[in-house]
């Protein structure tokens, strides 16, 4: 065995910037120096020896003026001296010297101190010497019977080591533990046993389990959870067991530790599928993740819930516990609300769909009248997302959740609002029945909606589905009422120069005129429903905006009054009343017009702006009936498009994750029955416990490592060229925040190489764990050296370094052989996913890092091109799949992703074929991409710049 494939048990902090001291200093500091200078000498052997020194002929020193000495500090060195220290020699007989400390050790065995004896036994299980255990036998045994827990715990362990490495040494081993465990009554003590037994014996495991089944809940949590791996372990191997234990199982849900509960719960869950033992352990979840404070808690059995929902058969017993798991929401992380959220909405059905209705409408009032926190924003957000797909799925609710949301229309969180927004639209736009509940409750809102935005949305729902002549009335009453007194500019310009008092306006405001139902007009002052305004800054909402100089908001109002007033037209015969009403509309839009080009706002009107406002102006002064119709008519046919068009995407994408988690079984497949399966073909089914310990572990197998072409060939990097004296080539394993370098160095030459040291460095956000040991080299010889490095962020790692050596016998400085560069590549790291359009364009105004890739590729297909890329950089495409359909000669495209580390990553695809070149002609353009770091939108940039110059595929 190589240094690099030595067991290591205990990691000790190496200073690498310290001088190594001599080995005469070092030997004089262990025979002449105070307890302290020894204490010293002997940590700075230990450091040496771990760094692939010899010294042997130290070895004498420690054990003659060393190992005597009762000092506590000491003795817990020379455990770790003596682990570390090589114990044979190179024939492979065991040291002479070494009896002298097994002696030694038996003495430790019977000290009188029991933290010395717990800590030999400890040191006793990591040894590999049979040889240096056999005498020790009698004396770790007598320790079984010590008084203390600590000595008889690790007398247990000692024993299970050594029964499992040199089973010759102690073949009662189980017999023995069993009759301790009958005795016992400490719960550590008791838990190593039973942990022995299941590993060593388990049918003693299961009689001793059998004696004191029914006494299980009154155990210690260290205890129950051996207990339920046994009870996993058996039934898993033997599922006829399954009848004897599964009560066991249920009382331990009932535990006072949450460790156990959750064991318990997964256990229960893969030995019975029965609806009960489903509930049950569903309910187990629910309890731990409102009962645990740790938010990582919340988050770990939340993912169990939604993989038991994931499961068909389980899916209608989770739908009877929605309103249990929405007691979750009490929790204050934003996370862990979002996948309940998620997972309700995904079990929500008819039976209980009213009654989530009301919990969500509930926690959405509660969220007014909390301190304005960014989180609690957020969260109003998905709380309204959440109600407005529960109102697509069932109509019904509709009609009980509007009147809530309407009130949100008013917040001055504009993202909340604008969700609020988008629901109502799709709502009048899909429920004819409740077009008036929706319009008089927008009516109510309308003058306290705070932000332009949502204005100009509520503006144009107004406008394009205000069908009566109230309505209309209603509305022109609204705008006439947020605008103030027209003309806008003269009012403004008699403010300023004090002519008009603000106390005064409301008395002194030319009348304004509104037509009633018998078509004359009555008078009534604009300021009077509100109070009058002290201050220059409070003016109506509408007026406001337009004096900020946004007057995209105007053009919207201009489109709204025709329309309104094309209907009106439409509606009312009496042609007094609708000339009466187009002049309003028209001297509404005119005011706006003049205080646009005045230069009394922030900001002159837009070119834009004043082009619609006309074009409004132009249509309502011939009101023709091809504008009517393109005003009133295809405004809403494109909405109701736009709506069925989103609404297919929705059952499609439902539609393949129900193709996804149905299990589809073929006519001639066999039916397994459970009692007629064999036992081997029981145990092919994967052990969850193995399968955690090695997901811990970062052993996990991936699913796609099936694919020969997924081999591991396909990640090994030559490192050296085949004619250097030292060849090298690595397999790098990326697992998640971790990469391994597992390096393959072959000795080409004809003599031995000392201290081959692999020297490695990283350029990036990655660290090297550790130091990879020398090694001594044969003639020809090979070694594989491991090295960990860690990941801090997504961008693009190198990792560079060489190869030095000694030649043995040879004068000569030390060689070294430079190795090739180690890139990492980022897309181990990057995975897609999806967000919403609001969200991407949010997003892409705050990241402040942009790169542009040029596009230079030899695909000379659109389409083929944005797949090569989806392909090459894992990520997303958020355009749907219509809006790229067909051809027109060039593409936009949004993509997105989301790196490991919670990184998010975007990208505009903006290409074009140049048909002008010919058919040939490769696809040009640019891709954009932004992100929150640099390295994260430059590693990107590079992964696009290499993978797009590949063959076309």
């Amino acid at each position: 065995m190589t240094a690099a494939e030595n067991v290591c048990y205990t990691l000790i902090n190496v200073a690498s910037d310290s001088e190594p001291p001599s080995e005469v200093s070092l030997k004089t500091d262990l025979e002449k120096g105070e307890i302290k200078a020894k204490t010293e000498a002997l940590k700075k052997v230990i450091i040496m020896i771990l760094n692939g020194e010899k010294l042997p002929g130290l070895l004498m020193t420690i054990i003659r003026f060393v190992l005597p000495l009762q000092d506590h500090t000491i003795k817990k060195l020379l455990l770790v001296f003596w682990e570390i220290v090589p114990k044979t020699t190179p024939d492979g007989k065991l040291l002479q010297e070494m009896i002298l400390v097994c002696d030694a050790y038996r003495k430790d065995l019977q000290h009188p101190n029991e933290f010395i004896r717990g800590s030999t036994l400890r040191f006793l299980c990591k040894l590999k010497e049979s040889e240096l255990l056999e005498p020790l036998m009698p004396a770790i045994r007598a320790c079984l019977e010590h008084r203390h827990s600590y000595v008889r715990r690790n007398a247990v362990l000692a024993i299970y080591t050594i029964y499992r490495n040199f089973e010759h040494l102690i073949p009662d081993a189980p017999e023995l533990i069993h009759d301790f465990l009958v005795n016992e009554k400490d719960a550590s003590c008791k838990r190593n046993a039973f942990m022995m037994l299941i590993h060593a014996d388990q049918d003693r495991a299961l009689d001793y389990l059998s004696t004191c089944i029914d006494q299980v809940h009154t155990f210690g949590d260290i205890l129950q959870l051996v207990i339920v791996e046994l009870i996993y372990k058996v039934c898993h191997a033997n599922p006829s067991e399954r009848a004897r234990f599964i009560r066991c199982i249920y009382n331990l849900l009932q535990s006072s530790s949450p460790a156990v509960k959750y064991e318990a719960a997964g256990t229960l869950v893969t030995l019975s599928s029965a609806p009960t033992a489903i509930k049950a352990a569903a309910q187990c979840y629910i309890d731990l993740i409102i009962k645990e404070s740790d938010n990582n808690v919340k988050l770990i059995v939340l993912d169990r819930l939604i993989e038991l929902k994931d499961h068909p058969t389980h899916e209608r017993v989770l739908q009877d516990l929605v309103m249990d798991i929405l007691r979750v929401l009490s929790t204050p992380d934003l996370e862990v609300r979002k996948k309940t959220l998620q997972l309700a909405l995904d079990l929500v059905s008819s039976r209980n769909v009213e009654e989530l209705v009301i919990v969500l409408k509930k926690e959405v009032i509660k969220t007014n009248n909390v301190t304005e926190h960014e989180d609690t924003d957020k969260y109003r957000q998905l709380l309204v997302r959440t109600l407005h797909s529960c109102s697509v799925r069932f109509p019904d609710m509709a009609a009980n959740v509007i009147p809530v949301l309407m009130e949100f229309l008013s917040d001055t969180n504009e993202a909340a609002a604008a969700d609020v927004l988008e629901f109502v639209r799709e709502a009048i736009q899909r429920f004819d029945n409740l077009r008036p509940l929706i319009i008089e409750k927008m009516l109510e809102v309308f003058h306290a909606i705070k932000t332009v935005k949502i204005y100009r949305g509520a503006l144009w729902i107004l406008g394009e589905y205000c069908s009566t002549k109230e309505d209309i009335q209603s509305v022109m009453t609204e705008v006439r009422r947020s605008l103030g007194e027209i003309p806008i500019v003269e009012n403004e310009i008699k403010k300023e120069t004090g002519e008009l008092k603000p106390e005064d306006e409301v008395s002194a405001a030319p009348a304004q005129k509104l037509v009633t139902e018998m078509g004359t007009y009555v008078t009534q002052s604009a300021l009077s429903s509100s109070r009058p305004s002290k201050k220059e800054e409070d003016r109506p909402p509408l007026r406001g905006f337009l004096m900020d100089g946004d007057f995209f908001v105007a053009a919207s109002l201009a489109t709204t009054l025709t329309k309104l007033a094309l209907r009106y037209v439409s509606i009312v015969q009496d042609k007094r009343k609708q000339n009466s009403f187009v002049a309003e509309a028209m001297l509404i839009m005119v005011t706006v017009l003049h205080l646009g080009k005045s230069s009394l706002p922030k900001k002159p009107i837009t070119d834009d702006d004043v082009e619609r406002i006309s074009l409004c102006l132009k249509v309502l002064s011939e009101c023709s009936p091809l504008m009517n119709d393109i005003f009133n008519k295809e405004c809403r046919r494109s909405l109701s498009h736009m709506l069925t068009v989103r609404l297919e995407e929705e059952k499609l994408s439902q539609k393949k994750e129900s193709e996804k988690r149905n299990v589809t079984v073929q006519a001639d497949d066999p039916i397994s029955f459970m009692q007629l399966t064999a036992k081997n073909e029981m145990t092919s089914k994967e052990d969850q416990f193995q399968l955690s310990l090695l997901a811990a572990m970062g052993n996990t197998q991936r699913k796609e490592a099936a694919d020969p072409l997924a081999s591991k060939l396909n990640k090994v990097t030559q490192l050296t060229g085949f004619s250097d004296p030292v060849y090298a080539e690595a397999y790098v394993h990326v697992n998640q925040y971790d990469i391994v370098l597992d390096v393959l160095v072959v000795n080409q030459t004809s003599d031995t190489l000392q201290n081959c040291t692999l020297e490695l460095a990283t350029l990036g956000d990655l660290k090297l764990v550790e130091k990879p040991s020398p090694l001594t080299l044969a003639p020809h010889d090979f070694a594989n050296i491991k090295a960990n490095v860690k990941v801090a962020s997504t961008e693009n790692g190198i990792i560079f370094g060489n190869i030095v050596y000694d030649v043995s016998g040879a004068a000569s400085d030390r060689n070294c052989v430079v190795l090739s560069d180690i890139h990492i590549d980022i897309m181990d790291y990057i995975q897609p996913a999806s967000c919403t359009d609001a969200e991407f364009r949010q997003m892409w105004a705050e990241f402040e890092w942009e790169n542009k890739v040029t596009v230079n590729t030899n695909i000379t297909d659109l389409n083929e091109y944005l797949q090569h890329i989806l392909k090459s950089t894992n990520m997303k495409c958020l355009t749907p799949e219509k809006a790229l359909s067909g051809f027109c000669g060039f593409m936009a495209a949004n993509l997105y992703a989301r790196s490991i580390f919670g990184e998010d990553a975007l990208a505009n695809v903006s290409i074009e074929k140049p048909i002008h070149l010919g058919p040939d002609a490769p696809v040009t353009g640019h891709i954009r991409i932004r992100a929150k770091s640099q390295g994260m939108a430059l590693s990107l940039g590079d992964k696009i710049n290499l993978s797009q110059k590949k063959a076309n595929i």
